[in-house]
């Protein structure tokens, strides 16, 4: 059962957990993407879009790209908690006026998914990692 939709946004704030090497810890991690963010058949599997997820943009197909974002956003310490285990929960990175989150799925691997966010979602301050809109 899913829970209920939420009535208010997340707040999204951006944390570096302290005395975390970010380089390496961005060499860790890996993009391996989810078949509930796509209507697509993609390298994450055959499409099972929730009725509740942002949809892919089908125009952002390579994960080998998207695991490098991850990474770049990692190094700037565009990260959120909580931490979990080595990993931040979040990962934020801005794309042109587009930021994308990354959500850890396995905190033993350093796993992660992604999706757009609306404007309105963005961290406070993301402008300050990526620089102006």
């Amino acid at each position: 059962m899913r829970a209920p939709k939420r009535k208010r946004g997340r707040i999204r704030t951006i944390h570096v957990q302290s005395g975390v090497d970010l380089d390496r810890l961005a060499d860790r991690i890996r993009y391996v993407g989810s078949m509930e963010h796509k209507d697509y058949h993609s390298f994450a599997g055959p499409p099972r879009l929730r009725s509740d997820a942002t949809p892919c943009p089908r125009e952002i197909k390579d994960p080998t790209m998207i695991c490098e974002w991850l990474r770049i956003a990692i190094r700037r310490g565009a990260t959120g908690g909580p931490w979990e285990g080595d990993f931040p929960r979040y990962v934020w990175y801005k794309l042109d006026n587009v930021v994308y989150e990354g959500r850890l799925v396995n905190r033993g691997l350093g796993d992660y998914k992604g999706y757009k966010l609306n404007e309105n979602e963005w961290p406070e301050n993301i402008e300050a990692f990526y620089g102006g809109t």
